[in-house]
């Protein structure tokens, strides 16, 4: 536990009991969970927590790099805690979002229209297909 408020004590975020249960929500969190789906996971322990804080966390994480912000999903937007670089897979029945630790830039062989204009400095590739549950 300690580990983690200094963590975010370093990138000068205020510690509070509902940010820390925000934290400790999110720190190994896999299932790339939208800010209702934070909110209800953290609300079990902490009763009196606002959606708000909720909100103003995830995007104070978002500006320390703490959090990478999903937009796969067009309803709404998903949360990732691992902010290496990697790619998504989606499910295109449940939602169910999955992690592809693949490097494709080395393969990438974009067209010289683009390479012209941009100097790349990344990429995110998205996958969908259905998953082994919904098959």
């Amino acid at each position: 536990m300690q580990v983690l408020i200094e963590k975010y004590k370093e990138k000068g975020l205020k510690i509070t009991p509902q940010r820390l249960a925000i934290f400790k929500f999110l720190e190994g969190n896999t299932t790339h969970p939208t800010a209702d789906d934070i909110y209800k996971g953290v609300k079990i322990d902490n009763p009196t927590i606002s959606f708000a804080t909720v909100y103003n966390t995830i995007e104070a994480l978002k500006g320390v790099g703490e959090v990478m912000e999903l937009t796969i999903d067009p309803e709404r937007k998903h949360y990732d805690p691992n902010t290496e670089p990697h790619h998504h897979v989606v499910c295109l029945k449940c939602n169910k979002f999955g992690d592809v630790f693949v490097d494709y830039s080395k393969d990438l062989k974009l067209p010289e229209t683009v390479t012209s204009e941009f100097k790349i400095s990344g990429n995110h590739v998205n996958f969908y297909g259905v998953c082994s549950d919904c098959d």
